[in-house]
């Protein structure tokens, strides 16, 4: 009587916990172990993203639209497995990782350490370039034991994960397994696993759950607590899966994992099937979305994933994109790395809020960072990023999704009515999540000025009217404008966070890489540009004069003290003509001369600000603020290129790929955000003792700024044009080198291995993508830009109305000043 009613209080247990959705036969009980391990994410040097192409309606995502119902699944692929895979909105991962486990005659293997992958696209044209973000992973057992070949996308019409496997066993007795570790709701320790016979289940709350269900039907299956009770555990231990636990315990959510058992295998064999995993808000949801995908089956979801016949996929918008096969000659690949950086950018937008383009798909470093509260990584907004991916996208031939991202911004700006605001508005926020809530409180002038630049170059390419670039400079544009001429006390208070100082634009509370006060070339020459740009939309479009005046007063003011407190004349790294004058990455207080200190803060350590150079300098090139042939622009560059200096201060590295050498470029001298030079092992983010261990690799996009100086340079050069030959040679270099920085599967990565310091935790090649960040947005984006830029002969992002005001003595001669020095207000 008491083992009957024992039996019968847990199956009451596990319908409680179930809620009203399903009902389900007890088997093994509840696992032990709770709440399992502190979780992590998982590596980030993805090798491939990928979601479903959806199309607009009136600029927001609609079930009503040619695409049909959205799916709101993205996933990324790392070490040959399913890694980070987002549902509901893009910065809301919802599993870790999804792989097989594998044992047999006295082994027992986990696929992303005991296979070599090898990711390749499933839909390309004649030429190899790829037309949709659906891959084919083949790994291979390092012994040759058995092969596994994956087919990974989404149901473009359902909220699933799809995978297509072929598991070949090379010899008798191989027995697959399917481990998933979620993470839902975007933490690792708050789950709740349970499972079924035919499926391997997770929820978090009553908020968002998942189902993974398999065409092959599984012989066992159990769910567990990570490292405690999960069947990686319960393998590792004999190589027999021992442990059915049915679920984990509903009052003590953790770090869980579910584990399916499938048939075992002779050698010759090969097994193919079927793997959905459904999402939604209920169990009965995510199941039948996972039904849906296999009852639908991989040849049809496929064919609709990638547009085929009269279905609307990626291969439909890659044809959208007009500008797409003349820049095509400029690549060094025929094209298919830049088919890639298309497909790769638009995969980065969410989906509930349209227009919001991410950094990254990744959480740098991730397999060592943290996951047991909720955290986006490079999953979140910066306006910065944001520019350079919708820039990107425009080159390509794309106005909607330029568009769409514009009206987006709004939603990252500072008003009155910002929770916790009680100081200046019109700047917009350094990092937050796709909805806008904040993340991370700097303020990044260069990130209030670079909308307005977006929006004048929409207004200009005829993707915005005179009306409508009028209504969004009174209500966004304007009040940007006016912050980067008045800078103002900044006050946001929230509940873990504060941000209490005064803003005197140029100095910036942060430069572009978010760690440094102070007058910035890079951060100067986008105020600069944004500040004309406002006052020719004032001028031209919103019919506000006096606006248009001061602004161009304050560009003016700024323009002209851009050499006076940022070009030192008393550095000591020489420069081509061997002496010690060049462009400052940033200076705290505006005078470069005086040796003033820059804070330790992702750097190896405290600093002479003369010490340090970046090539931030490049932009105010780029953006019309200097013309390429520029004196101290050129001084600036030798002083960068100097290969003599010592290791943690050198910027420039040349790096060998098919027997040459191709240029690239730190971010900066003493850049600490990077692996340790002791062993090659993740960049830490505390300071345990090792800070000075930390190294900054090269950057890929570095390579793309570089071939835009250098493409500005021979046209001043040569009057302003510039011949076929010449556009060859910097292809064959910029763009070039750029490609060879990507990895097999056309992903760019934040950083590159420089070859310095030792490398035995990664074993990474000079000049392979590191566990950064990949694919990184911005290095996408400028590779296209690049591309772009060459195919026109002219850079892609720069500003013909600030090269009109500053590249002439007429125009600055005639450009507004303030009178007597008096302020003029553009308030009205």
């Amino acid at each position: 009587m008491k083992r009957w009613l024992l039996a019968n209080l847990v199956a009451l247990c596990s319908l409680l916990f179930l809620g009203t959705n399903a009902a389900w036969a007890v088997g093994g009980g509840i696992a032990p172990g709770a709440p399992g391990v502190s979780s992590v994410w998982s590596y980030a040097g993805k090798q491939g993203i990928g979601t479903s192409y959806e199309q607009y309606v009136d600029g927001k995502y609609s079930d009503r639209a040619p695409t049909n119902a959205i799916s709101k699944v993205w996933f990324s692929i790392a070490q040959g497995i399913v890694t980070e895979t987002a549902y509901g909105e893009i910065d809301r991962a919802q599993i870790n990782d999804l792989q097989f486990l594998v044992t047999g005659n006295g082994f027992f293997d986990e696929e992303k350490v005991s296979t070599t992958s090898k990711v390749d696209y499933l839909d390309k044209d004649k030429d190899g370039r790829p037309l949709s973000p659906a891959y084919r992973v083949i790994n291979t057992d390092k012994e040759g034991k058995y092969t596994i070949e994956k087919h990974i996308f989404t149901d473009p019409d359902h909220q699933t994960l799809f995978t297509k496997v072929i598991f070949t066993a090379k010899e008798d007795n191989v027995t697959p397994y399917v481990l998933i570790n979620p993470h839902m709701n975007n933490t690792g320790k708050e789950d709740v696993a349970f499972v079924k016979s035919d499926s391997l289940n997770a929820r978090e709350g009553e908020i968002v759950y998942l189902s993974l269900k398999s065409s092959l039907p599984f012989v066992k299956t159990s769910a567990g607590y990570v490292a405690r009770s999960d069947g990686y555990q319960d393998l590792k231990d004999n190589g027999v899966m021992d442990w059915t636990y049915d679920y984990t315990d509903q009052s003590k959510p953790g770090s869980v994992a579910m584990i399916g058992q499938l048939p075992t295998l002779s050698k010759g064999q090969t097994s193919t099937f079927n793997i959905a995993v459904g999402f939604g808000s209920t169990y009965q949801e995510a199941t039948e979305q996972a039904d849906a995908s296999l009852k639908e089956g991989y040849e049809s979801l496929l064919a609709k994933y990638n547009g085929k016949g009269s279905a609307v996929g990626w291969e439909d918008y890659i044809a959208s994109l007009k500008n797409l096969p003349a820049m095509i000659a400029n690549t060094g690949d025929k094209g298919k790395q830049l088919y890639a950086s298309a497909f790769t950018l638009k995969s980065m937008e969410d989906k509930e809020n349209p227009g919001a383009l991410i950094a990254s798909l990744s959480v740098p470093w991730g397999d060592t960072v943290n996951a047991d509260t909720f955290a986006t990584g490079y999953r979140a907004v910066w306006p910065r990023d944001f520019y350079q991916a919708a820039m990107a996208l425009l080159a390509l031939g794309d106005k909607e999704t330029p568009l769409t991202a514009f009206k987006y911004l709004p939603k990252v700006q500072v008003k009155s009515d910002t929770p916790g605001n009680a100081g200046a508005t019109g700047w917009f926020l350094q990092k937050t999540h796709v909805d806008g809530t904040l993340e991370w409180l700097g303020v990044q002038l260069d990130q209030t000025a670079m909308p307005i630049m977006l929006g004048w170059k929409l207004w200009k390419a005829g993707v915005l009217s005179d009306g409508e670039i009028t209504e969004q400079y009174r209500t966004m544009l304007k009040p940007a404008a006016e912050f980067l001429a008045n800078g103002g006390n900044v006050n946001i208070h929230t509940s873990d966070q504060a941000n209490n100082r005064k803003i005197n634009p140029p100095s910036t509370h942060q430069e572009r890489w978010e760690e440094q006060s102070g007058y910035s070339p890079s951060t100067t020459a986008a105020i600069i540009t944004g500040l004309v740009a406002a006052g020719d939309i004032a001028e031209n479009a919103a019919n506000d004069p006096l606006a248009a005046k001061f602004y161009f007063s304050k560009a003016d003011e700024y323009q002209k003290n851009v050499d006076k407190f940022m070009f030192t004349t008393t550095g000591d790294i020489k420069n081509c003509s061997s002496s010690s004058e060049y462009l400052l990455r940033v200076t705290p207080n505006a005078d470069p001369n005086d040796g003033s200190r820059i804070h330790d803060n992702n750097s190896l350590l405290e600093a002479d600000e003369r010490h340090i150079l970046d090539g931030g300098f490049l932009e105010l090139v780029r953006y019309g603020v200097r013309k390429g042939d520029d004196a101290h622009i050129a001084a600036s560059v030798c002083a960068l290129d100097n290969i003599s200096l010592s290791e943690d201060l050198r910027v420039r590295y040349d790096i060998p790929f098919d027997s040459k050498k191709y240029p690239g470029f730190r971010r900066y001298g003493n850049d600490g955000y990077g692996e340790q030079i002791n062993d090659g092992s993740n960049f830490r983010d505390i300071d345990d003792g090792q800070k000075k261990l930390r190294r900054g690799r090269i950057w890929p996009f570095f390579t793309g700024e570089r071939g835009h100086y250098e493409l500005e340079l021979a046209k001043a050069k040569n009057g302003g044009t510039i011949s076929d030959q010449e556009v060859a040679k910097l292809r064959d270099t910029y763009v070039r080198a750029m490609e060879y920085f990507a990895n097999e599967s056309l992903m760019l990565p934040e950083q590159v291995w420089d070859g310095v310091g030792e490398n035995k935790a990664h074993n990474y090649i000079t000049g392979e993508g590191t566990n950064s960040a990949t694919p990184l947005a911005w290095a996408h984006a400028e590779y296209i830009k690049l591309v772009k830029s060459l195919t026109d002969k002219n850079v892609w992002d720069s500003y013909p109305i600030v090269q009109a005001r500053y590249q002439s003595s007429e125009s600055l001669s005639a450009s507004s000043s303030h009178p007597n020095g008096t302020k003029i207000s553009a308030n009205p």
